[in-house]
């Protein structure tokens, strides 16, 4: 009984540590004529980022791309021009959309370049080798070591969302009140234009004696 329970306690925790690890592994078609195509991340302050990324090799030809990854504010991460394979990694100074685009930079044929990329953002970007070997664990601890991980990811994403929420709301909060003040000035201009339009008429029928 002991022993069936522990094996479905380490197998959830297996599945829950495979949903949540953030790893994506892209493929890419890339005009290869013009034309450029990206990838966008949101990411929070003081996460790891780790990509690979390659061009599928060809027979004939042999294209090249070109690389460029940049932060929120436009800050250039990385930049790599006539590659066929290479990787960048950084930790993130500021919250927001990360972009990384590719275009192709040499390509004879003219055809469709393939590419893949492997982006790692966080648990998943750490190096758990070195931390197994470094500790010395390995097996179930070092799963629960990685689902550690995760939920400290999770509990900071959790974070992160809960204040960009509060911003949110509090944008919308001044929207509203906005909107509310423009909605009764409207209104007493309205008002204020409808008045003058009856005294000036009144005033004109009475000129006129029509009155």
């Amino acid at each position: 009984m002991e022993k069936n329970r522990a094996s479905i306690m380490v197998s959830s925790t297996l599945l829950f540590f495979l949903f949540f690890s953030t790893c994506d592994a892209i493929w890419l078609t890339l005009p290869g004529s013009s034309g450029t195509k990206c990838v966008s991340e949101e990411i929070q302050h003081n996460v790891v980022v780790l990509a690979d990324y390659a061009v599928l090799p060809v027979e004939a030809y042999h294209p090249t791309i070109s690389v460029k990854v940049s932060s929120p504010y436009g800050n250039t991460l990385h930049h790599n021009e006539n590659a066929t394979v290479g990787n960048f990694a950084f930790t993130t100074q500021e919250s927001g959309n990360y972009l990384a685009c590719f275009w192709v930079a040499h390509n004879p044929s003219g055809a469709d370049v393939n590419m893949n990329l492997d982006w790692k953002i966080g648990v998943a970007a750490k190096d758990w080798d070195s931390v197994a070997r470094k500790d010395k664990i390995e097996g179930v601890e070092l799963e629960l070591r990685k689902l550690e991980g995760s939920v400290e990811a999770i509990h900071e994403n959790l974070i992160y969302l809960r204040g960009r929420e509060a911003e949110m709301r509090a944008v919308s909060e001044v929207t509203n009140s906005r909107v509310a003040w423009f909605s009764i000035m409207s209104l007493g201009i309205c008002i204020a234009v409808s008045v003058l339009q009856l005294w000036h008429l009144k005033r004109y029928f009475q000129k006129k004696k029509l009155i």
